[in-house]
């Protein structure tokens, strides 16, 4: 596998949610967007799931009975139930962790921020510069989109001739 390859990209798996909330809610009541934090704080912000996510899981986490929803000032309580804790200490349900693929490698880049701070210059770019920078900036991008293929090209290659 390459390095990078599964570290949080894309959409979890519904199972990976599933197990994500009920491995949170074994150590504590949360409202829907605490758990949406705190998978984000658990994988160093690789992984962030959306409310789409988290509500829907939540829901048919409480129609199987392993969770209850209590009102709390005005916020839904999510916490597990004594079916829901039976559920966590049976072996057969001990799932794969689903935060150890999403963990950020000790040292890794960030390239979500690297990205972010991109964002931000292109934009100060588009609304401070003249029609020539941006002709300029836009052949920075195109050429830069380029290379960053290139990079995935070249560790195919590599992979390849392993």
């Amino acid at each position: 596998m390459h390095r990078g390859m599964h570290r949080g990209r894309g959409r979890a798996q519904r199972g990976d949610v599933r197990a994500a909330v009920l491995r949170l809610l074994a150590d504590e009541p949360m409202h829907g967007y605490q758990l949406m934090q705190a998978i984000a704080e658990r994988t160093g912000g690789i992984w962030r799931p959306s409310p789409g996510a988290i509500y829907p899981t939540i829901a048919q986490l409480e129609d199987e009975g392993l969770v209850t929803v209590d009102k709390d000032g005005g916020r839904k309580l999510v916490s597990l139930t004594d079916a829901g804790r039976e559920y966590l200490a049976d072996p057969a349900n001990q799932a794969v962790d689903p935060f150890a693929a999403r963990t950020p490698e000790a040292g890794a880049p960030d390239l979500r921020a690297a990205v972010r701070d991109l964002q931000n210059a292109v934009r100060a770019v588009a609304v401070s510069g003249d029609d020539a920078l941006i002709a300029s900036a836009y052949k920075t991008l195109i050429d830069t989109r380029k290379s960053l293929y290139l990079l995935l090209a070249a560790a195919d290659d590599d992979s390849d001739e392993t």
